[in-house]
């Protein structure tokens, strides 16, 4: 069975999300989106649990909506502490089987502070105690680092990061059976570094909002019977793990280096020249996932491990559409000729399956390239820095005088 899952997620409780991410928006947008299989998100926070509870009915580890949507015990916590004389912020994603077990979570991390006050949670204590802990209640919950290379909020981040797995969790690293790659890097960029190669490299969007451009934009891809344990194992062996679907890693917020207030963003060379200073202001850059990449890598660029996972790139199809017709992607304009396209299909299907003949019915000649395009993962992408997303760079645009989307 292929399960197209995105497992780091968030709910309305969330700090900096929508106020509409509830169960039914989640679901319409991941149907929409061809995504089948959802983390819960913020399973920690005391109003969302009760939403879960009251809404989901718990199948093998598996929760099924009124409707047979499917959706995994998800959240993420943040661990802010300090290690080896050193101010550390690690993000990891917490999967577990069980409403049981969640209530065992809960009362266990309310004794180490509050849950109520934010989805994603924040603990002074480290990620060798996180995995004590979880190991404590179950060996079936499984803890992912999340978005591994983010500058501030991950265990490879250059602000507040480690240099391994192994120097973060120390003796338990054993336990640690996966990396999310995060938006600024790709498996490509992780397979650089021979210490990851006993790592699953899972993607996940860590979606703050239901939008399409949001919902799915990486997920990861399994050809299992989905039940709770068929997936851990999965992760845990790679077996059944078929792939993974990334934007291009330019596209994500912290690709490469540079200062937001400054408009200035540069290459890992460019900025070892500075000596990571920035031109403009003289502080100390922003160093992205690039940058630290280049830094820990014993590797050279073109090289794939035996035996490693494939993937695919891919650019979310409104984002797409807005550089095509050059208009804000939550315009009418936008909206219109995403509806349009998604009528019969799910976004996925016709960004990755559906034939040439079979886009023609929905789309002009020239959009069809482009889709053909983001399939090969030769869509260019001026890089994101410093909080700021990259931009997809396109060939051709929509010409007004040609056909239009709406018009077929």
């Amino acid at each position: 069975m292929k399960i197209i899952s995105d497992l780091h997620i968030h709910s309305r409780f969330s700090r900096a999300t929508s106020i509409k991410l509830d169960l039914l928006n989640l679901e319409k947008w991941a149907r929409v989106k061809g995504v089948n299989l959802l983390g819960t998100g913020d399973f920690t926070h005391p109003k969302w649990i009760t939403e879960l509870k009251n809404n989901l009915k718990e199948e093998d580890g598996i929760l099924k909506s009124k409707t047979g949507f499917d959706f995994l015990l998800q959240t993420e916590i943040s661990n802010i502490y300090t290690q080896d004389g050193r101010g550390r912020r690690v993000h990891n994603i917490i999967l577990a089987p069980s409403f049981d077990v969640v209530d065992q979570i809960n009362e266990a991390l309310g004794k180490k502070g509050r849950l109520d006050y934010d989805g994603r949670p924040i603990f002074g204590f480290s990620c060798v105690e996180l995995v004590d802990m979880m190991n404590s209640i179950s060996k079936d919950i499984e803890i992912i680092p999340a978005h591994a290379w983010t500058p501030w909020f991950s265990i490879f981040g250059s602000m507040s990061g480690f240099n391994s797995v192994e120097e973060c969790f120390l003796d338990r690293a054993k336990y640690i059976h996966a990396l999310e790659t995060g938006l600024s890097s790709d498996p490509a960029m992780n397979w650089r570094l021979s210490k990851l190669d006993n790592y699953a490299l899972v993607s996940f969007s860590d979606l703050h909002s239901f939008w399409p451009w949001r919902l799915g934009r990486e997920a990861t891809v399994f050809d299992i019977n989905l039940n709770y344990k068929n997936l851990i194992n999965a992760i845990r062996t790679r077996k059944g793990l078929v792939e993974t679907i990334e934007v291009d890693p330019a596209y994500g917020k912290y690709h490469y280096d540079g200062h937001r207030m400054c408009n200035v963003c540069l290459s890992p060379d460019e900025s070892l020249k500075l000596k990571d200073i920035c031109p403009k202001c003289g502080r100390k850059l922003t160093i992205g996932v690039a940058h630290r990449v280049e830094e820990l890598a014993d590797r050279d660029v073109d090289y794939k491990p035996k035996n490693a996972i494939p993937f695919k790139t891919l650019i979310p199809l409104s984002e797409l559409l807005s550089v095509y017709y050059n208009q804000d992607i939550n315009t009418k304009l936008i909206w219109n000729a995403y509806n349009k396209i998604i009528e019969k299909y799910s976004e996925l299907d016709v960004l990755l399956e559906l034939s040439p003949e079979q886009l023609k019915e929905i789309m002009d000649t020239k959009l069809i390239n482009v889709i053909l395009q983001n399939r090969e993962g030769k869509i260019k992408v001026k890089p994101g820095y410093d909080g700021m997303y990259g931009v997809p760079i396109l060939d051709v645009v929509y010409d007004k005088k040609q056909k239009s989307l709406m018009d077929f």
